[in-house]
């Protein structure tokens, strides 16, 4: 689950990381009081689940409490169009104004799962307010990882390290309680990502988090029940609210050929077989188990809401869940549903032979196949047609 800014903010704040000051306002005129609260200049920073605001217009500075509502007036209700958000664009309704800060120079660090190691890893870079991706091409050497052993915790030597990498020695102190303080809203929270970019050294010496990221895991939030309530599902697609209702992981994405899988990883492959075989997934779309009527009803009716889709790929492999019951759930899902899209099914496992016959004998468009790469090559070959 992904958070905005400003309550991302306040939970690196409650870990003892130091924050602007800044209030979220929905109307022009709360910005006035705001700006006139904390005095001018402030910025107003438009809170949407999307990167690259500075340079869609999502973020002004403003000299005067009166420029300050003139500019919520423009960005309140505007549609912020960036490169994450593609062509639709983010309707902004919230903003955060915060006094500006006297910036020395800028930082970035983040954490997240180094999926090698399988342990938290910190990436900081000297270079920060722009995309660490950039960093990484234009000025590799300003980047250095540091992965901490989760059976320990963060040690203070590691935090003064990361801070003398940054060429932060006259502020150690300052940025080992800031690294720490990461660590801490990281493991405690299940988040499954904390960035901040930038974090900022001021003219007076402070260490500051100017703009910070957090995301939750998914599947640790029923731990977090008072994260859950900062969920914002104005921020979200329909097919995203959908498949969580259903306990479904979907991502969307651009190509043609629609993805059927149980199991993440399994999804994972099914699609860049899908690729090799020069096609192109229109979605990731794990079911999980229990891979019903209903369920596998739910996984269709997501599938169908892209109109690009000419085929769709299904994979299953049989475990706990036999694949003669998944067959049944697919047939009467199709036939309720009234497809005619073409479609490949792959099966494997538990029963396979059984669920294979009753694709076979449904009388459906069907081509099961026993193995994913011919299963896939299938796929591409009907969405071609």
């Amino acid at each position: 689950m992904k958070l905005h800014e400003f309550q991302s903010k306040g939970i690196l704040a409650h870990y003892g990381i130091s924050v602007p000051n800044g209030v979220v306002v929905t109307e022009p005129q709360e910005a006035w009081v705001v700006a006139k609260q904390l005095g001018a200049p402030v910025i107003l920073k438009a809170q949407v689940h999307a990167g690259g605001r500075g340079e869609a217009g999502g973020v002004k500075i403003a000299k005067s409490a009166e420029e300050a509502e003139s500019i919520a007036k423009k960005m309140i209700g505007m549609k912020l169009v960036t490169k994450q958000t593609g062509a639709g664009g983010k309707i902004v309704k919230k903003l955060l104004v915060e006094k500006t800060a006297n910036i020395e120079k800028e930082f970035y660090i983040s954490i997240s799962i180094d999926r090698k190691s399988g342990r938290p890893m910190f990436l900081a870079s000297s270079e920060g307010g722009m995309s660490i991706e950039e960093v990484s091409e234009t000025n590799p050497d300003a980047i250095f990882m540091r992965t901490i052993d989760p059976t320990i915790g963060i040690m203070p030597s590691q935090a003064r390290e990361i801070a003398y990498r940054l060429g932060l020695s006259k502020q150690v102190k300052q940025t080992s309680k800031l690294i720490i303080g990461i660590y801490k809203a990281f493991i405690d929270n299940d988040a499954s990502m904390v960035e901040l970019n930038p974090f900022i050294l001021t003219k007076e010496g402070d260490i500051l988090a100017l703009d910070a990221k957090i995301n939750i895991d998914d599947s640790a939030m029923f731990r977090h029940k008072d994260i859950a309530k900062l969920r914002d599902v104005t921020e979200e697609t329909e097919t995203e609210i959908k498949s969580s209702f259903y306990g479904l992981s979907f991502v969307q994405l651009e190509g043609n050929i629609g993805c059927m899988v149980n199991g993440a990883g399994l999804a994972m492959a099914t699609m860049d077989l899908i690729k090799i075989s020069g096609g192109e997934p229109a979605n990731f779309l794990d079911i999980g188990g229990g891979a019903g009527k209903e369920k596998v009803g739910h996984a269709f009716s997501l599938i169908l809401q892209d109109e690009n889709i000419k085929a769709i790929l299904i994979n299953i492999f049989g475990g706990i869940t036999r694949c003669d019951e998944v067959a049944n759930g697919i047939i009467s899902a199709a036939k309720e549903l009234e497809l005619t899209l073409p479609m490949a099914v792959r099966l494997k496992g538990a029963n396979f032979e059984e669920g294979s016959k009753i694709l076979k004998e449904s009388g459906l468009k069907f081509e099961v196949y026993s193995s994913l790469n011919d299963a896939a090559a299938a796929a591409v070959k009907m969405a071609n047609a």
